[in-house]
């Protein structure tokens, strides 16, 4: 079997990463001129030149831009692998900054509760929280994020995942508003004009369909990025919004002036879980977050103080 240098690896994602011979060797700590005879032995290795020259700078070739992906996962595997693993850490001490993506309400709702414990048992931990445009999985992949909270979507198959608690959607309206004065069923909820919180811009959802299914139609006035922002036209309308009932409830200033009630048809549960990427698993600081943030969340969740068994990691 032809023997394969694995030092070609590590040069071959600095490469890739800087799109610079110069670039990469400041990285991997060589000079200019031993990287440049390494891209001439990943030349010959791969049958492919990689970086071509356009004007005054390199640009990757269509088969370096098909492996940058994959080499960057590879060369970091082998880092984990060929690496001591840590078996404790200490927290008190760790000096560390930990990224964790999630949508607005999230944040709104539990960041003061995870910043706290968090910071009381590693004061010189750092805690950056990222918006959530997507639910796409590169940013684990690519170490760009730690920790990925929300509902499970169309994840990479490695990605690990567990359940946190579970969330429900409730209706809110302002204070003495007339929908209020009877019992909500569905033929009145349909009646009534109403603000809804989505990412994408959506007009319709799980409400939509379970009103649909019984023959009724709801009229959606206002589509709105965030659900602090669908109770605040609430608030200050006769619109009604839809919102998860951990971001309504009544301890919390933004639900000043407004009522939450049960919805009159039936919703899916909304389930809230931490996403991680495989890599993290063993790391002790990682997994410290992980468990704190989980904890945390749970007992600060109003609706599943007592959350199932969380959920098989995706293997």
């Amino acid at each position: 079997m032809t023997t394969i240098d694995m030092n070609l690896l590590p040069a071959l994602d600095a490469l890739l990463a800087e799109g610079s011979v110069t670039g990469a060797a400041k990285r991997l700590g060589l000079s200019a001129s031993a990287m440049s005879r390494t891209l001439a032995r990943l030349r010959t290795v791969t049958g492919d030149p990689l970086l071509v020259r356009a004007g005054r700078k390199l640009v990757p070739t269509p088969r370096a831009a098909e492996i940058r992906d994959q080499v960057r996962a590879l060369a970091r595997d082998v880092q984990a692998i060929l690496s001591p693993k840590p078996t404790d850490v200490d927290i008190e001490t760790m000096e560390r900054t930990f990224t964790i993506r999630s949508n607005e309400g999230f944040v709104e709702m539990f960041s003061g509760p995870i910043v706290a414990a968090l910071t009381s048992q590693a004061p010189r931990v750092r805690i950056r929280f990222a918006p959530k445009p997507n639910k796409d999985s590169a940013a684990l992949r690519e170490g760009e994020i730690d920790l990925d909270i929300g509902v499970l979507g169309d994840f990479a198959p490695e990605i690990r995942a567990q359940s946190i608690f579970r969330d429900r959607f409730v209706g809110a309206v302002r204070t003495g508003h007339p929908l209020l004065a009877s019992a909500v069923t569905p033929a009145l909820y349909a009646t009534c004009k109403h603000v809804v919180a989505s990412r994408r811009g959506a007009f319709v959802g799980p409400v939509d369909d379970a009103l649909g299914e019984i023959g009724l139609r709801r009229e959606i006035t206002v589509v709105v990025p965030g659900f602090s922002d669908a109770l605040r036209i609430a608030r200050q309308s006769d619109l009604i919004a839809l919102v998860p009932g951990s971001c309504a409830r009544s301890a919390d200033p933004v639900m000043e002036g407004l009522s939450v009630f049960d919805l009159p048809v039936p919703t899916p549960e909304i389930a809230i879980s931490a996403m991680w990427h495989p890599r993290m698993d063993a790391d002790p600081g990682h997994r410290w977050l992980r468990e704190t943030v989980m904890a945390t969340c749970r007992l600060a969740s109003p609706l599943d103080r007592h959350c199932p068994p969380p959920a098989r990691m995706q293997e």
